[in-house]
C-alpha cells in the first residue's frame, strides 16, 4: 500500500508543471470587455421606450458582467419598487449569464432565496461574440415576458454596434 501511495505522488508530482517551465505561458492578467456609460444608457433608454409605446411604465437597471449598476432609471409615474427589482433580475442574469424567466423553477429553491437575486422573467444578459458583457433588468410591466420584450429591446438598440467592435 505504501508503495502504491509513493508511486502515485512521484507520477503527480512529474505530472505538475513546474514554475517557468511551462509549453505555453499564460499571462499574468485578463482582458474584460466592458459596456461604456453610454451604451449602458441608450439600452436602458431603449428599455423604457420599448414599454411607454406599450403604455407601461418601468424602471430598468443596466450592470456590468459582476452585476454592478452602471445605469439605473424609473420611468416618470413608475413605482418606486421597479427600480430594486429591475437591479436584482439584472444582477440575477448577469451572475447566471442566463435570462432570469428560465430560472423560475430555481426561485423556491436556497439558490433563489439568496439575497439579491430575482428569478423571474424580465433580467437578460448581455452577450457579445459569446462573452458575457453585462445584463439588463426591467421591472413595472403587469407581465415578466413583457419585461423582458423590453429587456430585449434594449439589447436590440446597441447589439449590431456592440458585435462590430468586437471582430
Amino acid at each position: 500500500m505504501k508503495q502504491i501511495i509513493t508511486i502515485s505522488a512521484l507520477a503527480l508530482a512529474l505530472a505538475w508543471p513546474l514554475p517557468g517551465k511551462t509549453q505555453e505561458q499564460e499571462p499574468g492578467t485578463v482582458e474584460v470587455q466592458r459596456l461604456t456609460m453610454s451604451t449602458a444608457l441608450t439600452i436602458a433608454r431603449a428599455a423604457i421606450e420599448a414599454c411607454t409605446a406599450k403604455g407601461i411604465q418601468i424602471g430598468v437597471t443596466v450592470v456590468d458582467r459582476n452585476g454592478i449598476v452602471q445605469v439605473a432609471l424609473r420611468d416618470t409615474i413608475a413605482a418606486q419598487i421597479t427600480v430594486p427589482i429591475s437591479r436584482g433580475k439584472a444582477y440575477t442574469a448577469a451572475n447566471f449569464n442566463s435570462a432570469t424567466s428560465a430560472l423560475q423553477d430555481r426561485a423556491d429553491s436556497a439558490v433563489g432565496r439568496f439575497p439579491g437575486l430575482v428569478m423571474s422573467a424580465g433580467g437578460l444578459p448581455i452577450q457579445v461574440g459569446g462573452a458575457l458583457i453585462g445584463a439588463v433588468g426591467v421591472s413595472g410591466a403587469p407581465s415578466g415576458i413583457t419585461d423582458e420584450e423590453c429587456a430585449q429591446a434594449g439589447i436590440d438598440a446597441v447589439i449590431d454596434d456592440l458585435e462590430m467592435a468586437m471582430e
